[in-house]
């Protein structure tokens, strides 16, 4: 049975946060040796090799599963903590992973629907729906914004509606590549946009309205802002959530290659499945928001 010991479960996460056995060493006020003599012993303990030796350290797959451990243990001592009213004790982020266009239209106000007396603070790791359940499988986070429906092991689920695109592009980009509108033959020569090389937004629109996939030029913007400015200059054509494109589709200074054509990105909530009071804040304020700003 293993039995690794309070400070050794904290040393471990503290490794893994600050890259380093000379940073943890700094950040819990103890010796290099000591936190090298605590990640030993937790890996004679377990058998296993726990932390790849490399810069920074990373959790092994075993570790992985010794990091949800070491992070469920700290926000289990926070929400007693703050249950208890312990002066003093400093926060803990409650880390989560939310997907660039999430980030940039509706889960800020998520994050601002929390309780301001509650305390609790957040560290967001951006990353794409489509891969944002890994960082759940490994331990990185806590809870995550998805576009899984199946609930990881270890996390329950809920539905949060579809973050709503439409393919649009500046109207001088129409004017220059499709003169005579929308038409599948004139994407061979046609800029696209994409957001990294993760991105398959665009390779589905056009699936499903050609039956075909980005043959042009394509330009990647990993940023939401900025992508919706290289669509406003003319850089290429591209999916914008409705938020970002309505006025430029009021004012006609951008122009939808199908017009009418929604396409709805179904998001989900996961999160692990232990008690914590500071975890049920965050997913009400999630749900909540969530229903009001997706379809």
């Amino acid at each position: 049975m293993l039995n690794f010991q309070t400070e050794q479960l904290r040393t471990f996460l503290a490794v893994l946060e600050h890259g380093t056995f000379d940073a943890a060493a700094r950040a819990l006020h103890v010796s290099a040796s000591a936190v090298s003599q605590r990640i030993k012993a937790m890996e004679q303990a377990a058998g296993q090799v726990l932390l790849q030796r490399t810069t920074p350290i990373r959790a092994t797959a075993p570790g992985e599963v010794v990091l949800k451990l070491a992070r469920q243990l700290r926000q289990l001592e926070a929400d007693a903590a703050a249950e208890l009213g312990v002066a003093g004790t400093a926060p803990v982020p409650i880390p989560v992973a939310v997907n660039a266009d999430s980030l940039a239209t509706w889960f800020v106000d998520a994050l601002a629907a929390v309780p301001a007396g509650s305390g609790l603070t957040f560290e967001v790791l951006r990353e794409d729906e489509q891969h944002s359940a890994g960082l759940l499988r490994s331990g990185e986070v806590m809870a995550a914004v998805t576009a899984a429906p199946d609930a990881v092991q270890g996390c329950s689920v809920a539905p949060l509606g579809s973050l709503r695109y439409r393919a649009v592009a500046s109207s001088a980009f129409m004017r220059r590549w499709f003169p005579g509108g929308f038409g599948a033959g004139r994407f061979a020569d046609a800029p696209t946009l994409q957001f990294d090389r993760s991105d398959t937004l665009q390779s589905n629109f056009l699936a499903a309205v050609t039956g075909g996939s980005p043959a042009g030029p394509q330009h990647f913007i990993p940023d939401t802002v900025q992508f919706a400015a290289a669509v406003r200059a003319g850089l290429g054509w591209g999916l914008m959530p409705e938020a970002h494109c309505a006025q430029g589709l009021r004012d006609a200074s951008l122009v939808e290659l199908v017009p009418g054509r929604i396409t709805g990105v179904p998001l989900y909530w996961q999160r692990w499945k232990i008690q914590s009071a500071a975890l049920d804040l965050l997913t009400a304020a999630v749900r909540t928001t969530a229903t009001a700003a997706l379809s």
